[in-house]
């Protein structure tokens, strides 16, 4: 009757916690109950969770990154990580570069990931050139295809766009029913600072995150969805690292604005003093925005608490430390400004939400669930995905809560040479993960194929239904 069935495990949804055994077959769910008759195989769960496999929705791989620098995980190594750290779908950036179709981007990125994946993929894309035919043709037919949501930019050169551009990218997902996601960041605030560290000869990895402060990230957040309110588009404010920002949310929010806030790991674990260390070992935890202080720690884990954030995301961005093409590039080691922004994360988030949020009693359960997976699918239009229910997708992690882990880079499964939380302990692991029924990590070792993940198109978000 069944293919698989996982027997006394607890069960864990976005709104409940049960006991019970799930039965699958033809790679979805199609019981759930007690007792349920042996399948082909049976798991024995008996003193773990069993949740929905992860979904990370804001991840980077195989992406362009500059002039000589190489990210560090392409789709093999970046869906091996994701799926070892619990997650069963991840959602990568498909970038535009300036003055290429969007529609070619959107190919040559597809060829990237063909055959490469131990998960399932669906991809935003990044809008960086909004000419007359991106936003008037390709946009609105990828839209249709199915890629239903996109990232503007309001830092870095190159990729930034400017307030006429952002009202003119967000008038079509208005016009398409498209979601659109801002990094926001004043790119013309932190240029102004760069000036006054480097005239200072302040250029060390220190120097990212004073150039890069809160102010800067909460006027662009205000910037953002005030655009967005002009427009009248539902948004989501991406990597959100500090209690200002989260205020500008809860107050459009207040007035109305449909509004999806998203944090990380690097801003309730790492502070910009993790980027002062010797030796330009600061290098490594170079992000955008940076991690900031204890008190906007603080801040972000409220706004997981409060519900200001629904989700919760890795922005896995990973280079390699001391390699000629990463961190510690010819220009990089001399300074801040040419270090790649971007760490890795997408094996550890899962495990340090759990560890710092459910076991030491921030969140529940439930709330972990919907913090990490079913938000995220619901929110992207992944319509079997993200929940443990009859007729969804069979994707599934098993919790051991017991399962104490020291995180050491040497233990993970991603191209970086680094993990920013080297040493940290946690508790809680995901020990067996499937995909679509299919077991791809048992018991901590990697059973499943290459190539058994595939790429999802997605249906409109719920958000920006019209």
């Amino acid at each position: 009757m069944f293919d698989l069935v996982i027997r006394n495990g607890t069960i864990a949804t976005a709104s409940d916690v049960f006991a019970a055994d799930i039965g699958i077959r033809d790679g979805r769910i199609v019981q759930i109950g007690e007792s349920l008759p042996d399948g082909a195989r049976t798991l024995d769960a008996t003193g773990r969770y069993v949740l929905p496999g992860g979904v990370d929705s804001h991840v980077h791989m195989a992406q362009p990154s500059g002039e000589g620098i190489r990210m560090a995980d392409g789709f093999e190594s970046g869906t091996r990580s994701a799926l070892f750290g619990g997650n069963t779908c991840v959602l990568p950036f498909c970038l535009q570069q300036k003055g290429q179709s969007l529609r070619e981007a959107v190919t040559a990125y597809h060829a990237l990931a063909e055959g490469q994946c131990y998960t399932d993929v669906s991809f935003h894309m990044i809008v960086s050139d909004p000419t007359p035919a991106v936003l008037g043709q390709e946009l609105p037919a990828l839209v249709a295809d199915g890629y239903t949501s996109f990232k503007v930019f309001m830092t870095y050169e190159g990729l930034r766009l400017n307030d006429a551009e952002i009202l003119a990218t967000m008038d079509v997902a208005r016009r398409t029913g498209a979601l659109v996601l801002v990094h926001c960041e004043n790119e013309d605030a932190i240029r102004y600072l760069i000036g006054q560290h480097e005239s200072a000869g302040d250029v060390a990895p220190r120097a990212h995150a004073s150039t890069r402060p809160v102010v800067v990230e909460r006027e662009a957040t205000h910037r953002a969805l005030s655009l967005a309110e002009v427009v009248d588009v539902p948004v989501v404010i991406v990597h959100v690292s500090n209690g200002a920002a989260a205020d500008e949310i809860r107050a459009a929010r207040a007035r109305g604005r449909k509004v999806v806030g998203e944090t990380c790991p690097q801003y309730l674990m790492l502070t910009a003093d993790d980027l002062d260390r010797s030796n330009w070992e600061g290098a490594k935890f170079v992000c955008s925005p940076p991690p900031r202080d204890k008190q906007e720690q603080d801040a972000c884990w409220r706004g997981i608490e409060q519900g200001v954030f629904d989700l919760f995301s890795s922005d896995h961005c990973p280079f390699l430390f001391d390699d000629p093409s990463g961190k510690l590039n010819a220009r990089g080691r001399t300074s801040f400004r040419h270090i790649p922004n971007g760490i890795p994360g997408v094996e550890t988030r899962l495990p340090i939400l759990f560890s710092e949020g459910v076991m030491k009693g921030r969140i529940d359960l439930p709330r972990f669930v919907a913090l990490t997976a079913t938000n995220h699918a619901q929110l992207y239009g992944l319509e079997r995905k993200g929940r443990i229910a009859v007729g969804m997708d069979a994707d599934i992690a098993i919790w051991d809560p017991a399962v104490r882990r020291t995180i050491r880079h040497a233990d993970l499964h991603d191209g970086s040479d680094y993990t920013p939380y080297e040493g940290l302990e946690v508790q809680g692991w995901p020990v067996t993960v499937i995909l679509g029924g299919t077991v791809m990590v048992d018991e901590g070792a990697l059973v499943g194929p290459k190539g058994q993940g595939r790429h999802r198109a997605r249906a409109h978000s719920p958000l920006a239904a019209r």
